[in-house]
């Protein structure tokens, strides 16, 4: 389970640095406020420093940015700290304990008008990155489900019948016959593969946020069979043809600093394309204009 292996994690690193401080105060004459002042700079600097790489990669292989888009030196070091600030609470408290933060997933017959919608996470998350935009979705009016892909390391394809139980279980529990499907980075990619595998015929639109349809160069540093399937140009991206639902949306940032050349990547063929700026990779999950996006796409009419 995604959350325990968080968890495990946590606990390793908040060991290491008890450890540490221990010796620290007591062979090495530090206070405890002095030992406990670097261990705080040690957690915060280690997920600095990760995000920090990712853009300093990301900009070695930049796409285009359009002009209205662009953002300057002050709106860089604001995705920067905002993307450092998503990664602490999704990967130090929210996803670790997702069940506490989340809660169960209130299905019920939608609003008029209104199809269900099923989140599917993207690489290493689970259904806690849902956490800020769930309760937003729903406040709009939104009957919205959750789920979450494991093992966390795996071939994107195993995770295709889980999400198509999933499927059924939305359409038992609210009485429709079709749902919406919206899915974060590789998330977007396990539902193509459900598509693939078992049609669009339950499918009314498919969403896709920050998505590597086309792979990414960060993914020659992911762990796992997943990670080496989103790298660019792979067989399995060469051989991931599915039919999509109509009016299907590919909703991407050109500051995107997970996958990158962003454009080239993100981009599907037969969807709408729709580009934002000014928004990282993990800060998709806490994004207001991110949010604005996905909500016209639930709201454009269906077939």
């Amino acid at each position: 389970m995604a959350a325990r292996q968080f968890r495990w994690l946590l606990f390793c690193e908040l060991l290491a640095y008890a450890v540490l401080g221990h010796w620290l105060t007591s062979r090495a004459g530090w206070t405890l406020p002095q030992a406990a002042g670097l261990a705080l700079a040690g957690f915060l600097g280690l997920r600095l420093f990760v995000v920090g790489l990712t853009f300093a990669l990301m900009r070695q292989g930049n796409g285009e940015v359009p002009a209205e888009l662009r953002v300057g030196p002050v709106g860089a070091l604001r995705m920067v700290l905002e993307e450092c600030a998503a990664m602490i609470l999704l990967f130090a408290v929210i996803q670790p304990f997702e069940a506490f933060w989340l809660g169960p997933d209130r299905l019920g017959k939608p609003a008029a008008g209104h199809l269900p919608v099923l989140l599917i996470h993207g690489y290493q998350c689970n259904r806690g990155f849902w956490f800020w935009l769930r309760p937003r979705l729903e406040a709009a009016g939104w009957t919205v489900a959750t789920h979450s892909l494991e093992p966390v390391f795996s071939d994107i394809d195993a995770y295709a019948d889980d999400i198509a139980r999933r499927i059924d279980e939305v359409l038992a529990a609210t009485g429709t016959s079709q749902l919406i499907l919206v899915g974060h980075s590789m998330g977007g990619l396990a539902l193509r593969a459900y598509l693939r595998r078992h049609g669009a015929g339950k499918v009314a639109r498919l969403i896709t946020l920050g998505s590597p349809h086309q792979g990414t160069e960060l993914a020659r540093l992911g762990l796992g069979p997943n990670a080496r399937q989103m790298r660019v140009n792979s067989p399995w991206l060469r051989g991931l043809a599915a039919p999509l639902p109509a009016t299907s949306v590919s909703i991407y940032s050109c500051h995107d600093n997970y996958v990158f050349p962003q454009q080239a990547c993100s981009t599907l063929q037969g969807a709408a394309n729709v580009a934002i700026g000014g928004v990282s990779h993990l800060g998709m999950a806490f994004s207001a204009s991110l949010r604005g996006k996905l909500l016209q796409a639930l709201e454009a009419p269906t077939p």
